[in-house]
């Protein structure tokens, strides 16, 4: 069944994405009702009968016509329409009995019915029936009170509500469809409202208990250091007035940034931030992984700043990450770490063939890196080396700036993947 089901489905979706193949199996379908319908004769008093009678050459070139013309149904419906009810009152005015065209007329009708707005469906579907029904009972062989006549009638009035039907459905279930995605899109923006005052709403409280829990820490630590020495019970008094204020802005801020976190959210990592004290761990992560790496060091005392220790981890780590993707088999790498003066010079080399980097790739590795360094007041460069292979050096201040040091992206970053 459910082989069954999919092949249905896949013959649907076909002939959705191919619907002139679709009308041209409808009109053979009609085709071949109407060259079967021909052969019945209507007879007087015993009913229909069989196979007594076969088409004339004519009535099967109109019924050949009228067939044909279903095939452009949906380009042109009008068109179509009017060329079917032409070919039906020929057949109807000349033929004793006659064939069956008006079946090409009835599949034309409905859809001009369902393809187009309610009051041209109704003028060109009374029209088409007053038309038709007209020819068959003034001008046709038979009587004018003939059931024939009367089918004629039924059949196009009944293609004409058909039609109308179906226009109304799929008018229907598309108010429905727009309905839905304007209740979605409203939905949304009013989601984004929200949040974006949620997040004003936050932002206010945490301004006001900053300004005001951080302003009473600096007032009264001023006061302790003006009276430390001559008054130092004053002191003690203020400094407990610092830790009382100080103690009020921790809870504060923790209960308002307790309302950002979910019940499910994985707790804070409580570990300090990587330096170059944990460099040989990462280098035993690296070789591990199969880069042979050489590691050249001077005295790491004193450390470096945070920031600046943080930047230069990252720096090595994120270019030994481009040598292992990009260098390709067999290459080796080189890190050195260099104090000269007043500044760190870290320097990652590789002989690999493949680049190294993703300077023109997709990534974001190096740029990470750019400014990561930049924001520190350093300088980074990265491209290939004479001879193969590809080097960074990144040059950083051992006294970072303070104020650069503040902006996004400084140490606030924990490095790019590429």
């Amino acid at each position: 069944m459910t082989t069954l089901g999919t092949g249905v489905l896949r013959v649907r979706h076909w002939l959705r994405d191919h619907p002139l193949a679709l009308d041209a199996a409808l009109a053979l379908t009609v085709l071949m009702a109407m060259i079967i319908g021909s052969f019945a004769h209507p007879g007087a008093g015993e009913g229909r009968s069989f196979g007594t009678r076969a088409p004339a050459v004519s009535g099967l070139l109109l019924m050949v016509s009228g067939a044909v013309a279903l095939i452009w149904r949906r380009r042109n419906p009008l068109a179509v329409l009017a060329v079917t009810a032409g070919l039906t009152v020929i057949e109807l005015v000349r033929s004793d009995p006659p064939a069956p065209v008006v079946m090409s007329t009835v599949i034309a009708l409905f859809t001009v019915a369902a393809r187009t707005d309610r009051p041209t469906a109704w003028r060109v579907g009374l029209l088409t029936v007053a038309a038709l029904t007209a020819a068959a009972m003034l001008f046709g062989p038979a009587p004018w009170y003939s059931q024939e006549n009367f089918g004629v009638f039924a059949w196009t009035g009944l293609a004409g509500a058909a039609g109308e039907a179906v226009r109304s459905r799929r008018a229907f279930v598309d108010a429905i469809r727009e309905r839905a995605e304007r209740a979605e899109r409203t939905r949304d923006e009013e989601a984004r409202r929200r949040v974006a005052e949620e997040r004003l709403r936050i932002a206010r409280d945490l301004h006001d208990v900053v300004a005001h829990h951080i302003a009473l820490v600096n007032v009264q630590a001023g006061v302790a250091a003006h009276v430390m020495d001559r008054r130092p019970d004053q002191a003690k008094e203020a400094l407990a007035h610092v830790r009382e204020a100080s103690r009020s802005a921790l809870d504060e801020l923790r209960a308002t940034v307790g309302l950002l976190r979910q019940s499910g959210d994985p707790a804070a990592p409580t570990e300090p931030a990587p330096g170059l004290a944990v460099l040989d761990a990462l280098v035993d992560t690296v070789r591990r992984a199969g880069l042979p790496v050489e590691v050249a060091c001077t005295d790491r005392r004193p450390p470096l700043p945070a920031a600046v220790d943080l930047a230069a981890y990252r720096v090595i780590q994120e270019a030994l990450t481009n040598v292992r993707k990009h260098a390709g088999p067999g290459a080796k790498a080189e890190v050195s770490v260099v104090r000269v003066g007043a500044t760190a010079e870290i320097t990652v080399i590789d002989n690999g063939s493949g680049g190294g980097c993703d300077g023109d790739g997709g990534g974001h590795g190096l740029l990470g890196m750019r400014e990561r360094v930049t924001a520190l007041g350093g300088t980074l460069t990265a491209g290939p080396r004479y001879g193969g292979g590809f080097r960074v050096h990144a040059i950083l201040p051992v006294e970072a700036r303070t104020a650069e040091s503040g902006k996004p992206g400084a140490a606030g970053r924990t490095g790019e993947d590429t």
